[in-house]
């Protein structure tokens, strides 16, 4: 365990593997991949791996821009079976339930197509001459974009480690990070059960448990994990293709490729919680009842369908519902990329990205540098109108 590396990345969710594989694709050095439990463990194994440019920030349609490219091309990069990514564009349906909502989407999609995300605008008889099985109570008109959907967020993450590994990174399962080693205002390496690592810089993409790691070293950030739910049915016969959302009814919905649904709302009161190792990720009957009770005015063929599996998992929320990038320059050598915000996968293949040009100094290919962490303490949050949650 004495060998030093030239960066450590804590953690292998999305985020941690692709500033991995970026890293690596740069010859930037050896580099180490630690990961408490093992890659996917955390956020990404539990989300439900939905990518849409449907934005209403140029920011957030930029960088969704080059993520949604990076996805289409990601089988040919990383060398990986196509089926196995498995990305789906079956596109986003938005739909809005107020004259207001609807003047929202409107402006969205305005900027939309400025960055050239040819996103249309539907009337509700367009929609229900499209998608006639849903029922559009209320609906007063919607957005959608053909080229959004969805990946694997297994193997999508697997195939960047992969991709890594190939090109000379190292991966350690099992291996949390119990503190961040310092030296004056340099970071030095990582302490683990087994003992030190040594690196000359490091990566924070440990989602939630990025908090504590940074506050042990008295850096005060305000990220926190947050309790989602999500479920999936038997499959039925594909007959939707594009995920159905709402950003005012806090749900989203989609048939997956093999015929299942798989869907998630919102929690009135979220369940927040600042320690991670003690979180509850049990699945609870308050949001089957509102989940189902809301789907169902939407979906009413579902009324018989059988639930297979529910689950929960969490976002790693901030308070603009942005991730925190760059560096941590109280401390030479220490980065962060956590913060995703139930975003976290579709931005990861741009955001590593760039985080990746950031670290070796190359120039990058969107400007991020906004998403530092002293915004919070300067005011300067950045806002996106179009969230669900």
């Amino acid at each position: 365990m004495s060998k030093t590396y030239d960066y450590i990345v804590v953690g292998a969710g999305i985020s941690g593997a692709v500033v991995a594989y970026e890293l690596a694709k740069r010859n930037a050095g050896s580099i180490l991949i630690l990961d408490k439990d093992f890659p996917t463990a955390g956020a990404t194994g539990s989300c439900a791996a939905g990518i849409r440019a449907q934005f209403g920030t140029e920011f957030n349609v930029n960088l969704m821009k080059i993520s949604l490219e990076k996805f289409e091309h990601l089988h040919e990069e990383l060398d990986y079976p196509k089926d196995l990514i498995g990305l789906h564009q079956g596109g986003y349906l938005v739909l809005a339930y107020s004259e207001e909502e609807m003047e929202n989407l409107k402006r969205n999609v305005e900027v939309q197509h400025k960055i050239g995300i040819n996103t249309e605008i539907l009337t509700p008889e367009e929609v229900h001459y499209r998608w006639p099985m849903l029922r559009l109570d209320g609906v007063v008109g919607a957005t959608y974009h053909a080229r959004d959907g969805h990946a694997d967020p297994f193997y999508t993450t697997f195939a960047y480690i992969e991709a890594a590994k190939r090109l000379g990174a190292e991966l350690r399962k099992h291996t949390p990070v119990l503190k961040l080693l310092t030296e004056g205002e340099k970071v030095v390496g990582v302490e683990t059960p087994d003992g030190p690592i040594y690196g000359g810089n490091v990566i924070v993409a440990a989602g939630t448990w990025s908090t504590k790691l940074l506050k042990d070293i008295g850096i005060d950030i305000p990220l926190w994990a947050e309790k989602h739910e999500i479920l999936i049915t038997e499959p039925l016969a594909r007959f939707l293709d594009p995920m159905v959302i709402s950003f005012s009814k806090d749900f989203y919905a989609q048939q997956r490729p093999h015929g299942g649904f798989i869907m998630g709302i919102s929690p009135d009161n979220p369940e927040q919680w600042f320690d991670p190792n003690d979180y509850n990720i049990q699945s609870s009957w308050h949001f089957l009842k509102k989940m189902a009770s809301t789907i169902l005015d939407v979906m009413p063929f579902l009324k018989d369908v059988h639930i297979v599996r529910q689950w929960a998992g969490f976002y790693d929320m901030t308070t603009d519902n942005h991730h925190i990038v760059g560096p941590i320059d109280a401390y030479d050598g220490l980065w962060i990329l956590a913060g995703g915000s139930g975003h976290g996968f579709m931005f990861g293949p741009a955001i590593g990205m760039i985080l990746a040009e950031w670290i070796v100094g190359e120039e990058l290919a969107y400007d991020i540098t906004k998403l530092n962490w002293k915004r919070f303490k300067e005011g300067k949050l950045v806002i996106e109108p179009a969230v669900v949650g």
